[in-house]
């Protein structure tokens, strides 16, 4: 069997073309197998089943038994190709032209992309400013605000009606003003005076005693997020069923025993600092790994592999979309969020290509003794063992996305070690 002729062709820093000659014996081979798999498929009038001639078969089917024998043929030798060229795509590679005919060889072009090659900037002695947040009394009296609300207690309410920040419990119904249709009756818990409340909610629970009804009318605007009663009068009727107010414990040394084992109040503060010392040095340590990776990547204009960043501009637009809570509504609002996107795309996948070259020049590498370590550090985060984390990362085929992930930390901690911090 003759050998392929192949020719990579390079477009851009980071694009590449494929054209390649398969030889018409390998092409032929591969065409008689897709029509052999149709001739023992299809059913042909006057002809059982697997027994048509394989003229007729290729009469009625040519065209489709072409696009199998395509599907089939050129991924398989665009990637024994590539391997050939050593060529690493980072994308999968994408088919501009086909030509065959039956006897001649089969032509194609496939693009792709890669790494691109470039110069890199220096990236020791970086200099960066230590971020100098400290934890203040103001700072630990706000953390017993937030454990004295988590710790309030809702108790049944006597000999008053509703107030504000009221826990109640409501029967509520609602009823299409125009057609008189009836919405499902629902219980609803509410805070009385949330801002997350219906606004005219918030206005008719005050005062309100267990027991008692009252009606009122929302006209909903055409826009509004619940489309069941977007642009519609809803009537509503509702019934309070009962009234908790919200008790706030005292902050002292009995608050601090019942929260475990602190002796007293003065024990849950020093514990209180001491966490929220941590978590400052945490997130100090990762706005300085943040500083240094942007002040190195700054210094390289690298051209990207656009596939990559148009997958990771997807990734950014669900983030940016889960954050906000909605879906954009409006043409202006998708393109600003579409273009924020984007932008930190480009910065993720640049870092991203950054931090594998300098992990490459620095010969950084990941042992199987850390990998294994990460393992264990998820397993007791969830409180399994071990063997269960390591038999799930092999079934998904995650270990080498740990590895890398891995890789890039111990990249960036080799850049912290060598920036100087001011």
């Amino acid at each position: 069997m003759a050998e392929p002729k192949s020719k990579i062709t390079e477009l851009s820093a980071s694009k590449r073309e494929l054209e390649l000659d398969v030889p018409a014996d390998e092409a032929l081979n591969e065409y008689e197998a897709a029509l052999q798999q149709y001739v023992a498929r299809v059913k042909v009038k006057g002809f059982r089943q697997g027994k048509a001639p394989d003229d007729v078969v290729k009469r009625m089917y040519q065209a489709d038994i072409r696009e199998a024998m395509f599907d089939s043929l050129a991924p398989r030798v665009v990637g024994r190709e590539l391997a050939a060229h050593k060529a690493f795509p980072v994308n999968t590679p994408v088919i501009t032209d086909l030509s065959w005919e039956e006897g001649e060889a089969l032509k194609l072009k496939a693009e792709f992309e890669v790494w691109p090659e470039f110069k890199l900037p220096d990236y020791t002695k970086t200099k960066v400013k230590k971020p100098t947040d400290t934890v203040s009394a103001k700072d630990v009296d706000q953390s017993l605000d937030d454990l004295r609300e988590r710790s309030a207690q809702y108790i049944p309410v006597e000999g008053r009606g509703i107030q504000q920040d009221d826990y109640v419990m409501l029967r509520i119904q609602g009823k299409d003003v125009k057609t008189g249709r009836l919405l499902p009756s629902e219980k609803l818990f509410v805070l009385t005076g949330h801002p997350d409340n219906e606004k005219t909610l918030n206005e008719n629970l005050p005062g309100l005693n267990v027991n008692e009804e009252k009606d009122f009318k929302v006209d909903y605007p055409p826009d509004h997020t619940n489309k069941k009663v977007a642009g519609k009068s809803i009537e509503y009727h509702l019934t309070v069923l009962s009234i908790k107010e919200k008790q706030l414990p005292v902050v002292d040394d009995s608050f601090a025993k019942d929260l475990g084992k602190f002796e007293n109040l003065k024990e849950l503060k020093t514990e209180i600092r001491k966490q929220l010392k941590e978590a400052r040095e945490k997130n100090q340590e990762r706005e300085l790994s943040e500083e240094v990776v942007q002040i190195v990547t700054d210094r390289v204009d690298p051209e990207l592999p656009e596939s990559l960043v148009q997958q990771e501009t997807i990734v950014q637009l669900r983030r940016i979309i889960q954050s906000i809570g909605q879906t954009p509504t409006k043409q202006e609002e998708q393109a600003r969020w579409e273009d924020e996107a984007k932008q930190k795309a480009r910065q993720t996948v640049k870092n991203h290509l950054v931090l594998m070259r300098i992990a490459e020049a620095e010969k950084l590498e990941v042992s199987e003794q850390e990998i294994t370590a990460e393992f264990q550090s998820l397993a007791d985060a969830n409180n399994v063992p071990l063997a269960q984390v390591v038999d799930a990362m092999n079934r998904e085929n995650k270990k080498s996305v740990v590895e890398h992930s891995l890789l890039l930390r111990k990249t960036i901690d080799f850049l912290l070690e060598n920036a100087i911090i001011e």
